[in-house]
């Protein structure tokens, strides 16, 4: 009768890295694909032009659409409540916003909602625009 040679089971003492990475890149992936859409929670194209300066600072941000909704932050608002909803959310020491406005918004509706901010005492408002590159200037 033949004896089977005993083998003493060992622990697997390395662990396997691939599957980790496999896991990794596939992360890496689904957030650099979901990154951009985060960043901004309301399609506007802002007008371009060649100087622009690049925002270093922390302050409310009141978004016109195509469709001349008014949003602030990413929170849709009325435009006869705007201003009592920026003093809710503004510091005390804070009185400027950023505002985004979409190219194709006819000016009176832009010179409205500057209006309310400037009738709920923001003075430093800083109109959000986007550089102009080499192929948009040749249009």
């Amino acid at each position: 009768m033949p004896q089977l040679s005993k083998s003493t089971q060992t622990s697997l003492s390395e662990i396997n890295m691939v599957p980790f990475v496999d896991v990794v890149l596939v992360l890496l992936i689904i957030f650099m694909i979901t990154a951009p859409i985060l960043q901004s929670g309301i399609e506007v194209d802002v007008p371009k032009t060649r100087t622009v300066k690049d925002i270093s600072q922390d302050r409310l941000v009141v978004t016109l659409d195509k469709s001349q909704r008014v949003y602030l932050g990413n929170d849709p608002v009325s435009i006869h409540e705007l201003g009592a909803r920026i003093h809710a959310q503004l510091k005390s020491t804070q009185r400027s916003v950023f505002l985004r406005c979409d190219e194709t918004v006819p000016f009176g509706a832009f010179a409205s909602v500057i209006d309310a901010l400037r009738q709920s005492g923001i003075n430093n408002i800083s109109i959000v625009t986007e550089p102009l590159t080499e192929r948009a200037r040749t249009r």
